[in-house]
């Protein structure tokens, strides 16, 4: 189960000017109003699921899985609610204590909280989210590749979540589209728990 995916990180009060290679990563981040993509998400265990990635600032984000998955999960500006429909159940997380919170809230000051991981390759950059003063909310890890073309000059290419308890958590994008109209109603899903009456 994709929980990892949505872990809250929380972001400590120190604040400074990012440069270099965080700078970018700040840019692309604010460059970017929407993006759509597929997606594929590996867990701990190895086990691959894909789906579609859609995003539009502020605060809102869709993950919907493949056909016969019966998870989604989305963010509406204020939370990240995870919906699993085989069991109808429905769990909330504040969006502003998430690792996803960097890549939807554009005023998000990645410098307090993020840092430039060295990768070996000079094309590809990496940037580790993580609070001290709160292990349990566990780290993000994005991975960008360096492209002239895209937002800010950096392609998003992924990320890797790793919670409190150890449960990695990998996701791949490809196809990314940037800047296109993405509908509010792409936002909306329907609640497992209601009864079967209207209104």
């Amino acid at each position: 189960m994709p929980i990892a995916a949505i872990v809250a990180l929380a972001a400590p009060a120190a604040a400074q000017a990012p440069t270099g290679d965080l700078a970018l990563v700040q840019n692309h981040l604010r460059a970017v109003n929407t993006m759509t993509a597929g997606f594929t998400q590996t867990d701990r265990a190895g086990k691959m699921l894909t789906g579609t990635l859609s995003l539009k600032k502020p605060g809102r984000i869709r993950f919907q899985y493949e056909k016969g998955v019966p998870i989604l999960i989305v963010g509406d500006g204020k939370a990240l609610t995870f919906i699993d429909y085989s069991v109808r159940q429905v769990q909330r997380w504040p969006i502003g204590n998430s690792p996803l919170g960097v890549l939807i809230n554009p005023d998000k000051d990645i410098s307090r909280f993020a840092k430039v991981v060295p990768t070996g390759d000079p094309r590809v950059v990496s940037v580790e989210g993580y609070d001290p003063k709160h292990p349990e909310y566990g780290r993000i890890t994005m991975v960008f590749a360096r492209d002239g073309a895209a937002p800010g000059g950096l392609m998003l290419q992924g990320w890797v979540t790793l919670d409190s308890q150890g449960n990695r958590t990998t996701i791949r994008l490809a196809g990314q589209r940037f800047n296109t109209p993405i509908g509010d109603g792409t936002f909306r899903w329907n609640d497992p728990r209601r009864t079967s009456r209207t209104g």
